[in-house]
């Protein structure tokens, strides 16, 4: 009886020891922050991908720019997915956070969309042009502008440039910078509005397809504003992250995103 005791209490260890060696179900869910477009609309269709590599992904919706910073910095989420890389630094420098990215997955070209202005040659002396206020966003949207031959950006400026670097602006226009998720609100509001890729899908713009004019894919915007999955620095390389990366670089993700979006949303190789 004795025997049988201990060899019931040793094969109760074994168990336990080997339950303990074993990864833990909360382990394999995958917690994303994401803007809904086109961000948690690409993660939802990765859901199946990562399925298959044993992954549980929970996306959390974030309708601006800062909160899922904020959530990735104090743990709540795993990774973020909604930003391109300078915003990241920026972000980092402004919050004294250690967020790096994990991966680039796609590229979103700015659109110059048309309010009360129809075309970019009717615009009136004087108008009103709307522009994200951030500072990396709002330097690629002064940039875009110069490229239409609306204004003149000091050279040196670069993705620094603010409204005190148009050095040129023969059309007197007033560049009304706004909170960037406000801007396709505005629109109606004044002559023209430039605006994040995200945002314009979100109000059911679509970059290639409705605005007046936009980045070129292969332009350096192109290779400087990709999106990336973001994580909290140290844990780039952990293996559900490498899946998730993984996951939304795929064949099948690119083939989705080029399908779905037709233009507006650009997978980078």
């Amino acid at each position: 009886m004795k025997r049988l005791l201990l060899a019931a209490l040793a094969a109760l260890l074994i168990l336990s020891v080997l339950a303990g060696c074993a990864k833990p179900v909360e382990d394999k869910k995958i917690v994303v922050g994401a803007s809904p477009a086109p961000h948690a609309e690409i993660l939802e269709k990765a859901k199946d991908i990562l399925a298959k590599e044993g992954y549980e992904l929970v996306i959390k919706e974030f309708t601006d720019y800062v909160q899922p910073n904020l959530a990735l910095q104090s743990g709540d989420l795993d990774a973020n997915y909604f930003q391109h890389r300078p915003y990241l630094e920026d972000f980092n420098e402004e919050n004294n956070t250690q967020l790096v990215p994990a991966g680039v997955v796609h590229y979103e070209p700015f659109g110059i969309y048309g309010g009360k202005a129809k075309t970019l040659g009717e615009l009136a002396d004087g108008a009103e042009v709307a522009v994200p206020n951030d500072t990396t966003n709002e330097a690629r949207a002064l940039l875009l502008l110069e490229a239409q031959g609306l204004i003149n950006v000091r050279p040196d400026a670069g993705l620094e440039a603010t409204v005190i670097d148009i050095v040129g602006n023969p059309k007197n226009i007033k560049i009304v910078e706004v909170e960037a998720a406000q801007l396709p609100r505005l629109l109606s509001s004044v002559d023209l509005a430039v605006i994040n890729g995200n945002y314009a899908l979100q109000a059911g713009l679509n970059a290639a397809t409705d605005s007046l004019a936009l980045e070129e894919q292969d332009s350096l915007a192109a290779e400087t504003f990709a999106n990336v999955v973001a994580v909290k620095e140290g844990s780039e390389n952990n293996p559900e992250i490498k899946a998730l990366v993984d996951a939304l670089k795929s064949d099948q993700m690119k083939k989705y995103i080029e399908d779905t979006y037709k233009g507006a949303v650009v997978p980078v190789d």
